[in-house]
């Protein structure tokens, strides 16, 4: 079994109200080999909603903030600790989530300018996942697992 971002399953959640649907990973969901999940949706947050980027303080801390400056960064730890439970009650060990995202990216995430450039990072669930050691693809390389 699978955790997949439910963006890449065609569920309209991103935070400007679309998906980026993929049809392996869709097709993954509807044969029940992966459950789709949302951290965003699940911590409570309104589909659409305002979009957020990460932003590393001078101090080292993580945070996810609007374009306008607000803070959600509770909530996006929220999402995290409520997916991580799910995947632990379920078993999951891999999971295949939206690249870039401030909740799911792995590897690269926007820098917090709004700006377009990735830094180097991971997003807050992605970052919780790995530590819980939950191995982590994008639909940039899932293809690497890919027959499922």
């Amino acid at each position: 079994m699978y955790l997949v971002s439910a963006c890449l399953a065609g569920i309209n959640c991103r935070y400007d109200g679309k998906n980026t649907k993929i049809a392996e990973i869709e097709e993954l969901v509807k044969d029940g080999k992966a459950i789709s999940i949302c951290p965003e949706v699940i911590a409570g947050l309104n589909t659409p909603r305002d979009s957020c980027e990460i932003v590393i303080t001078d101090d080292g801390t993580k945070k996810v903030i609007s374009k306008d400056n607000k803070d959600f960064t509770l909530a996006y730890r929220d999402g995290a600790q409520k997916t991580l439970n799910i995947a632990k009650i379920i078993g999951i060990n891999t999971a295949i989530l939206k690249a870039k995202s401030p909740s799911c990216g792995c590897g690269q995430v926007y820098d917090g300018k709004f700006s377009g450039n990735l830094i180097n990072g991971n997003g807050i669930t992605a970052e919780l996942l790995l530590i819980n050691n939950i191995k982590i693809y994008t639909e940039e390389n899932f293809k690497e697992i890919y027959p499922f």
